[in-house]
């Protein structure tokens, strides 16, 4: 057995821990008291073995509130590290654990639930085992990304998520006044007069959010006495997933920096959505704000779960990638991408040592980032899963590298 001290900790009588074993990895409680008594698990000689489950969540974060996620108001540097494997955040902790960081663990959009077939109550449970195994005290947030509608927003209230981001894509067509309309009537329902994380998103767009506009949109969230904590403008250029910024960087810093100040001006700070691996412009986007702000990343943490998968499983890696480029069309359904698939290596003429590289070249990393859905859903003849269980299988038993390339990589994002 192996046992994660940092998880180590009391409660009354009881000693509770998380331990890997034959099994898997587990929760184990000994001694007696409200926490043995209250969950669910099966008692072994000398300690009760409970299986990492939402209702076990549940009862932990009651037990234990440091394991709830909070309000980052008033945080300077924040970073949504969505998670859509539910693997990643203890990764997360062990890199900003010392730092000057608020990390955002659980952050999922409705479209990331759908195509991985997870709910809010899982992406939050997820968080939660990781803060406890990590023993990690400094606190965390849970973000509704990309939320559309009212029940949208409901659902992800009511599981206990801590901050809002309002896609407001579908109302821009009608104009900027749909848009604050929108905003206003979620608002007064469900944030005004709490202590969530209130963030705009007009980014889910063509049109580039220019500074008039951005202004406006700003004096009418202050004449409606909305208060967001951040604001998420669509930026000039292409902030694809999983690749660098690319557009006319000098562009980018001149009209960046109006945004910054509009955001300054109105007392919230400028959100970054897309923000996985765009190292040309962090310098930029650090330094006009003085690293207040919020960063947004979660493709990317499923690209170093590929990476550590070519690393240790090289067949498991080839199909993946196979697969990936035979179901690309209909992944484009949901995610708007510019690869070049003849820029693609065939993976047939590569050495398994070689096939990592396939994870620093911007096609495949596009293919592979919006893919994931239809990778994980995948059934063989029989019903069961084709790669889901396979994946789950080989980052649990290489947890360690896991861990290790997503500090690696995410730290990257943090020190640009």
């Amino acid at each position: 057995m192996y046992i994660y001290e940092t998880s180590r900790i009391s409660h009354g009588d009881s000693i509770l821990y998380i331990a890997r074993d034959d099994a898997g990895k587990a929760l184990f409680v000994t001694g007696h008291g409200e926490a043995f008594d209250t969950l669910d698990g099966e008692i072994t000689q000398n300690s009760k073995r409970c299986p990492l489950t939402n209702a076990n969540a549940k009862i932990i974060r009651r037990l234990f509130p440091f394991t709830n996620p909070v309000s980052h108001k008033g945080r300077k540097f924040t970073i949504g590290l969505g998670d859509r494997l539910g693997l990643a955040s203890a990764g997360h902790i062990r890199l900003i654990r010392d730092m000057d960081v608020f990390p955002v663990l659980a952050q999922q959009s409705i479209r990331e639930l759908n195509l991985t077939g997870r709910t809010y109550e899982d992406v939050l449970s997820a968080a939660v085992w990781a803060v406890f195994q990590e023993g990690y005290t400094k606190g965390y947030g849970a973000d509704g990304d990309h939320l559309k509608t009212r029940e949208e927003v409901k659902m992800a209230l009511d599981q206990g998520f801590t901050m809002i981001t309002l896609d407001c894509s579908e109302h821009i067509p009608n104009g900027l006044e749909a848009v604050i309309k929108f905003a206003v009537s979620i608002y007064d329902e469900f944030i005004r007069g709490t202590d969530i994380d209130f963030e705009l998103s007009i980014d889910e767009t063509q049109t580039v959010t220019s500074p008039e506009d951005h202004r406006y949109v700003a004096k009418e969230l202050e004449k409606a006495n909305i208060k967001p904590v951040s604001l998420a403008p669509r930026f000039c250029g292409e902030f694809q997933k999983g690749i660098d910024y690319r557009g006319d960087v000098n562009e980018f810093e001149k009209e960046f920096a109006i945004h910054v100040q509009i955001a300054k001006e109105s007392g919230y700070k400028i959100s970054v959505h897309s923000g996985s691996d765009k190292f040309a412009v962090f310098p930029i986007i650090y330094r006009e704000t003085d690293k207040n702000v919020h960063i947004k990343t979660a493709g990317t943490n499923w690209l170093e779960a590929l990476r550590v998968i070519a690393q240790k499983t090289p067949d498991l890696f080839r199909e993946i990638h196979i697969f990936a480029l035979k179901n690309l069309t209909e992944a484009k359904k949901y995610y708007h991408t510019t690869e070049n698939t003849s820029n693609i290596p065939d993976i047939n003429t590569l050495t398994d040592e070689e096939l990592p590289s396939l994870l620093d070249q911007d096609d495949a990393r596009q293919v592979l980032h919006i893919t994931y859905g239809l990778i994980l859903s995948e059934k063989n003849n029989d019903g069961t899963s084709k790669f889901k269980d396979i994946i789950y299988k080989t980052l649990n038993e290489y947890e360690a590298d896991y861990y290790e390339a997503l500090e690696k990589h995410i730290k990257r994002h943090i020190f640009a």
